[in-house]
């Protein structure tokens, strides 16, 4: 079994997706790219780029759905140098969205993996 993909975002992102129809954020535009991670890594990003904040969504998305290239490429540099994050060359379908749920921090405002 393939193992279910998450993005995070803020909910008002993702109900603009669900309006368009696609998951594209402006990461797309501007790298040419949409930022996935597996659950046990996405609170990396998560504490680098929301920390403290409430009202991010995490969504599940299936590989086995997607339509565009999927590259396992290095994260931000200073990152875990050995640790690959999963690279979407193209938007992510509302097809490919298996569950959508909070994604919220801890008391002190960090983020934990959630796999």
């Amino acid at each position: 079994m393939t193992e279910i993909l998450v993005h995070m975002c803020p909910a008002a992102d993702w109900e603009a997706s669900v309006a368009a129809g696609e998951v594209a954020p402006a990461s797309l535009a501007e790298q040419g790219f949409v930022h996935l991670s597996t659950p046990q890594q996405v609170h990396l990003p998560a504490n680098r780029l929301f920390a403290g904040r409430r009202d991010i969504v995490l969504l599940s998305v299936d590989p086995t759905r997607l339509k565009g290239r999927l590259e396992w490429e290095p994260g931000v540099p200073g990152g875990p140098g050995s640790m690959l994050f999963p690279h979407l060359y193209g938007p992510v379908p509302l097809t490919a969205v298996v569950e959508v749920q909070p994604y919220l921090p801890d008391d002190d405002g960090t983020f934990v993996a959630v796999g």
